[in-house]
Parts: structure tokens; C-alpha cells; sequence
């Protein structure tokens, strides 16, 4: 059987979709706000909004992640589960750095 991502198997693709097009619609936003000039400190609260989502949807995935796939490969063991741990970490790590 072939794996499936954790937000297929647990029906969350719309939603992060959902998410990830506000998103944009922020960064849009962001540029416009560049381009009119206005005040710095309404620029740099809007990019800390946008900066709060995109944190939100990577923990989500995050989550997820290490619900289904990790979970799923430490139960069959072998290298397969050292593979996804280690990816796990790198992927904690990447987002503590950012």
C-alpha cells in the first residue's frame, strides 16, 4: 500500500489550502502597503500576522507529521523509523531556528 501525507489521511488538505491562500492574500497586502508607503509599524505588524500564520500551518503540519508518518514508521521499526525521526527533528529544529 502507498503512504499517504497526514493531511490526506486526516482530511485537512482544504483547510491548510484554505489557510495558505490567506496567507498570500497577506503578502499581497504587504506589498501594496510598500508600494502606498505607509507606516512602518503598521507594515511590521501585518508581517508579524503572516509570520503567526505561516508558524500556525507548519506546527499543524508538524502535528500531523508526527501523528500519522512518524507514529506509523517507529510501529514497523527498522530504518525506515530512524529515517522519519531524524526528519522530524531536522524539521523542529528548522522551525526553532526560524
Amino acid at each position: 500500500m502507498e503512504h499517504q501525507h497526514s493531511y490526506i489521511a486526516n482530511r485537512t488538505k482544504d483547510d491548510y489550502l484554505k489557510r495558505l491562500r490567506r496567507i498570500e492574500g497577506q503578502a499581497r497586502g504587504l506589498q501594496r502597503m510598500v508600494e502606498e508607503e505607509q507606516y512602518c509599524i503598521d507594515i511590521l505588524t501585518q508581517v508579524s500576522a503572516m509570520t503567526k500564520a505561516l508558524q500556525s500551518v507548519a506546527l499543524g503540519l508538524l502535528d500531523e507529521h508526527m501523528a500519522h508518518c512518524v507514529v506509523g514508521a517507529v510501529r514497523e521499526g527498522g530504518e525506515e523509523a530512524e529515517l522519519k525521526l531524524k526528519e522530524a527533528s531536522d524539521a523542529i529544529a528548522r522551525l526553532v531556528r526560524s
